[in-house]
């Protein structure tokens, strides 16, 4: 599982380090900290982190494989 924050979105309203300590915490006012590579068993927690973040800055699983079907050539 990985986890991508959009920094130049995120704007340090803490929900999520509320939600999922044990992945985000605030340092100082405004600079989040996270764990990009959160363990499985944190997934629950880390869907509400996600959700309840007020401009959605969380991107869980955003590291994924290459969609299939996506074509270069026209």
């Amino acid at each position: 599982m990985s986890i991508a924050v959009d920094l130049n979105r995120c704007q340090g309203y803490a929900q999520c380090a509320f939600l999922a300590p044990e992945i985000f915490t605030m340092h100082g006012d405004e600079a989040l900290l996270y764990d990009p590579d959160a363990d499985e068993a944190q997934r629950d927690k880390l869907a509400q982190a996600a959700a309840a973040c007020p401009v959605q800055a969380i991107l869980v699983d955003a590291v994924d494989e290459p969609t299939e079907g996506v074509s270069g050539a026209r």
